[in-house]
C-alpha cells in the first residue's frame, strides 16, 4: 500500500502510468480509505488477521487466493477524464483474458440499492455495475483515489474462496482452474496496453521505493492514519 502512494505520488509529478498486479504472502485485511477500523477488530473471523488501510475507497478487502492490481495515472493521461473509463478499460481487458480460458465473465450492469449491501464491511458484499462477475457472483471489483487530477486505482481478481470469507467463490471454484502463473502474466500485459506502449519490470525506481519506506513508517503501520487529515481526505 505504501509503494502504490508513493506511485500515485509519481503520477501527481507528471510520471508515466504504472500497472502494478502483485500477491500477499499471508491473508491480509485491507480497509477502505473511508472504514472504521472498529468494524475489523469487532469480528473475530477478521480480527485475527493481519490489517492494512489502502488510500482507495470502498469495502474492506481480504487478500489471500486473489490477485490485486493497482493502476496510477498522471492527470494528463486521456483515462482520467471520467473515472468510469478506467474502471471500463481495465475490467474489460481482464475480461478479455478470461473468456478464452472458459470463464464466463461480464460485467454486472446493474447496481445494488443504496441503503442495501452498498454498504457492506466486505468489499465484495457490494455490488456495482462496473464489478466483474461470473452469474451473479463477483470476482474483480475496484476502487479509486484522485489526487491533483492524478488516479489510483486498485482492484481485487479473486482466485479461490478464503476460509475467512467463503461466501465469495473466486474464478477456480466457478469454472476450471488454470495455471496462475501465466496467468498473471497475461494478465499483466494485457491490461498494460491500455495505458500505452508497456516496459516490463520487476522492480521500482530507487526514489520509489525510498518514499514507500517513508511512508510505510509514518503512516501504513497504523491503520487509523486517514481520520482528522484534511490533506488526505481530497
Amino acid at each position: 500500500m505504501a509503494v502504490d502512494e508513493a506511485l500515485l505520488e509519481a503520477a501527481v509529478g507528471g510520471a508515466a502510468p504504472v500497472l502494478r498486479w502483485y500477491q500477499w504472502d499471508a491473508a491480509t485485511l485491507s480497509l477502505g480509505y473511508f472504514q472504521k477500523s472498529e468494524e475489523w477488530s469487532a469480528s473475530p473471523l477478521w480480527s485475527s488477521l493481519p490489517a492494512v488501510r489502502r488510500l482507495s475507497g470502498g469495502g474492506a478487502i481480504l487478500h489471500h487466493h486473489e490477485l490485486t492490481y493497482s493502476c496510477t495515472l498522471p492527470a494528463t493521461h486521456p483515462l482520467t477524464r471520467d473515472p468510469y473509463q478506467i474502471y471500463l478499460a481495465l475490467h474489460n481487458a481482464v475480461i478479455e483474458v478470461l473468456r478464452p480460458l472458459g470463464f464466463d465473465v461480464r460485467l454486472r450492469a446493474s447496481r445494488f440499492g443504496k441503503d442495501g449491501p452498498a454498504e457492506a464491511f466486505l468489499c465484495f458484499s457490494r455490488g456495482d455495475e462496473m464489478d466483474v462477475v461470473i452469474g451473479t457472483d463477483k470476482v474483480l471489483g475496484s476502487a479509486q483515489r484522485r489526487r491533483r487530477g492524478a488516479v489510483l486505482q486498485h482492484g481485487s481478481l479473486v482466485l479461490r474462496r478464503t476460509e475467512a470469507a467463503p461466501q465469495f467463490p473466486g474464478l477456480f471454484d466457478l469454472a476450471p482452474a488454470t495455471d496462475e502463473v501465466q496467468l498473471l502474466k497475461t494478465l499483466a500485459l494485457a491490461t498494460a496496453k491500455i495505458l500505452g506502449e508497456p516496459v516490463v519490470s520487476t522492480s521500482f525506481e530507487t526514489s520509489i521505493l525510498e518514499r514507500a519506506r517513508q511512508l510505510h513508517d509514518e503512516k501504513y503501520t497504523k491503520l487509523d492514519w486517514s481520520r482528522g487529515n484534511p490533506k488526505d481526505s481530497r
